[in-house]
């Protein structure tokens, strides 16, 4: 078996958190708050998140959310990536 690629994994997480980010962002924009909260009282397995939830976000807020995510997505996807290859005993690449 072949080593598991830290860079790669690291890219793969993070793009994936980056655009799990901007669908979620963009669903906020464009559905309804009453659907808004149902759906994602549902993710949560039925707690409220009405009260957390911050419908006036700034443009450039979201932005640095992305980057932030993506980042912490990156850095998620490399440390499995790089414990994965420890576990098995083949190094990282």
């Amino acid at each position: 078996m072949n080593t598991i690629s830290v860079k790669a994994s690291g890219f793969a997480f993070g793009a994936a958190c980056g655009l799990l980010y901007l669908a979620c962002s963009t669903l906020m924009l464009a559905a309804p708050k009453e659907l808004v909260v149902r759906f994602f009282n549902s993710v949560m397995h039925g707690l409220d998140v009405e009260p957390v939830v911050r419908w006036d976000m700034p443009w450039w807020e979201a932005l640095v959310g992305v980057v932030e995510i993506t980042i912490l997505g990156w850095l998620f996807g490399a440390l499995v990536a790089s414990l994965y290859n420890l576990a098995t005993g083949r190094g990282s690449k």
